[in-house]
C-alpha cells in the first residue's frame, strides 16, 4: 500500500521524506520532518500523530530508536503501524507491527531508511537505499529522495497495486519546509507528476527563502503589476 524513503544530508543538515501510496493525499498523513531534529514516515495503517511525537522525543535528546521505542510504548493498535525514523546522528530506526500488510520490508543505510508494505518484492527497500547512496556528493537531498522513490516504482516493482498519490518533504535551516510538494491524486503516475513539480519548483526554491527572510533583496515576482 505504501513505500517511502526517509533520509538526512550530513553535509547540509537537511532531513526529508519521499513517499507514495495507493490511497489519496499521502502527503497529508505520512511524511514528517523538523529542522535540526530529523524525519519520520508513518505508514501502513497510519496514525499521523506518531510523527510529531517522535520528532518531539528526538528534539528532547533521544536517539531515533529510543524516541521511536518511547512513543510506540504509549500507543494502542501498534500492530498496524509501520514507522521509519532518522535523526541527526546514529542509525535510523524502524517499527513494523505484526499486521504490516502483505509483502513488506525495510532497508537501513548510514543516512537513509526505506520501508514499504503491500509490495511486489521485499527487495524494493534495498533498491531504494542503494539508489540513494549511489548519487554523487552535492546532489540535493530532495533530488536523492525522489530518485530513490522512482527506483522503487519503476525498477524494483513498486506496490502490488497502483499508486495514486505521492509527496516530497524536505526541511533545512528554517522552521518551515524548504520543499513540500504533493500529488494528492493521479490515476496515471503520481511519482511522474511529483517529478514534474520538483523540476518546476527547484529553480525557484531559494527565491522563496529570500522572500521570507529578506524581502527587500527578493527577486521579481514575475506577476502583472510587479515592477
Amino acid at each position: 500500500m505504501t513505500f517511502s524513503i526517509t533520509a538526512r544530508c550530513p553535509d547540509t543538515g537537511m532531513f526529508g521524506v519521499a513517499i507514495t501510496t495507493s490511497s489519496i493525499c499521502v502527503g497529508a498523513r505520512c511524511p514528517w520532518a523538523r529542522a535540526g531534529v530529523g524525519a519520520v514516515a508513518t505508514q501502513n495503517v497510519t496514525l499521523p500523530s506518531i510523527g510529531n511525537h517522535v520528532l518531539a522525543a528526538m528534539q528532547s535528546g533521544l536517539s531515533a530508536q529510543a524516541a521511536l521505542d518511547q512513543v510506540m510504548a504509549t500507543q494502542t493498535h501498534t500492530e498496524y503501524r509501520q514507522v521509519a525514523v532518522i535523526g541527526k546522528t546514529g542509525a535510523p530506526a524502524i517499527f513494523s507491527g505484526s499486521n504490516t500488510l502483505g509483502t513488506h520490508g525495510v532497508s537501513a543505510a548510514q543516512n537513509c531508511i526505506a520501508a514499504g508494505n503491500l509490495l511486489k518484492s521485499a527487495e524494493l527497500p534495498d533498491a531504494m537505499t542503494a539508489r540513494f547512496d549511489s548519487l554523487p556528493a552535492g546532489t540535493h537531498l530532495a533530488e536523492r529522495l525522489l530518485c530513490a522513490l522512482e527506483t522503487g516504482l519503476y525498477d524494483a516493482g513498486g506496490e502490488a497495486g497502483s499508486v495514486h498519490s505521492a509527496a516530497l518533504l524536505v526541511v533545512d535551516a528554517q522552521e518551515w519546509p524548504l520543499v513540500d510538494l504533493r500529488v494528492d491524486w493521479d490515476d496515471t503516475d503520481p511519482v511522474k507528476a511529483l517529478r514534474n513539480l520538483w523540476r518546476a519548483y527547484e529553480p525557484e526554491m531559494g527565491d522563496y527563502v529570500t522572500r521570507a527572510l529578506n524581502p527587500a533583496n527578493a527577486p521579481s515576482y514575475g506577476v502583472p503589476g510587479d515592477e
